[in-house]
């Protein structure tokens, strides 16, 4: 895919707005839509201050005209649903031969439905979910977890790749979303332990610094104790990736194990916690909020 294409990307948000910003700086034309008026107000002037030339649609089918590949990242299957296959729809506005590169985090079902609509229309798809949340976005360094053909991954690594740390071709249609799935399965099991482990050291009295430095060495290292111990332990939880989105995923990922009649009662159990933590009014906060559901104790005396 040539530097040049001709790029529509459809869905401004925390993750959105910066990976089509990245396009334009690799030299793609840039065709941008946001059903939140505000929301493309402020990327045009972001992107206007650091001179990058983003053109802006009236509707996502108006986006997609002419465009060499299509790049979503909305909300929900309800959401990639209407927009794409709806009246007026983006794919019936693809041109032949297009590709469509699905960035949200749907369901495996919507990825391989998406994968049928657009062989029936000459299409290349490719689902995409990434990792890495709002600085992996802004940085250049998330992970791309794909499903889709062989072809059609070919055509889609160039176009993501200003954006991507890693890009990996998982297997067929719905493969990528599934992947997704075990991702956040993995973030919320972990986060769930970093939480508890946290307030047994507060409560125990110990240095939380000098009880992060002597863990995280070991086995027990992750990516969210290096980024969100301190973080978590200081009660701050504004990192972008919202409790309300973990919940949306972790719905995919439970219904995707019914129905290959797997157990998931970790995940399950989890989603619960984060669901106490939405009850309590925290589902805009960043998922490590999930501390937030443990009372923290107070130290024991010294004598």
């Amino acid at each position: 895919m040539s530097t040049h294409a001709n790029i529509a990307f459809i869905g401004l948000g925390v993750m959105g707005g910066p990976m089509a910003g990245h396009l334009a700086r690799a030299g793609m034309t840039v065709t941008a839509y946001n059903r939140s008026p505000e929301r493309a107000a402020k990327w045009r002037e972001v992107w206007a201050e650091e001179g990058l030339s983003v053109t802006f649609a009236a509707t996502p089918a108006e986006a997609a005209s002419g465009a060499h590949a299509v790049l979503t990242c909305v909300g929900n299957d309800k959401d990639l649903a209407e927009i794409l296959m709806g009246q007026g729809g983006v794919l019936d506005a693809m041109a032949h031969g297009a590709l469509l590169i699905d960035h949200t985090t749907v369901s495996a079902d919507m990825a391989r439905r998406l994968a049928s609509e657009c062989a029936a229309r000459g299409l290349g798809a490719v689902d995409a979910p990434v990792s890495g949340g709002e600085a992996g976005a802004v940085n250049g360094q998330l992970a791309i977890m794909c499903g889709g053909s062989e072809k059609d991954m070919a055509r889609a690594v160039p176009i993501m790749q200003p954006y991507a740390k890693a890009i990996t071709h998982v297997g067929p249609a719905g493969a990528g979303q599934t992947a997704k799935m075990a991702n956040q399965m993995c973030i919320a099991g972990v986060l769930a332990g970093l939480a508890e482990a946290i307030r047994l050291a507060e409560a125990a009295g110990l240095d939380l610094a000098k009880t992060y430095k002597a863990i995280s060495g070991g086995a027990a290292q992750s990516w969210q104790m290096n980024n969100r111990w301190a973080s978590m332990a200081a009660g701050e939880f504004d990192f972008g990736f919202a409790i309300d989105w973990m919940r949306k995923d972790l719905g995919y990922a439970l219904d995707e194990a019914r129905r290959l009649g797997l157990s998931a009662p970790v995940t399950a159990l989890v989603d619960q916690f984060y669901a106490d933590v939405q009850a309590a009014g925290g589902g805009r906060k960043d998922t490590s909020a999930l501390i937030t559901r443990l009372p923290q104790k107070p130290a024991p005396k010294e004598s």
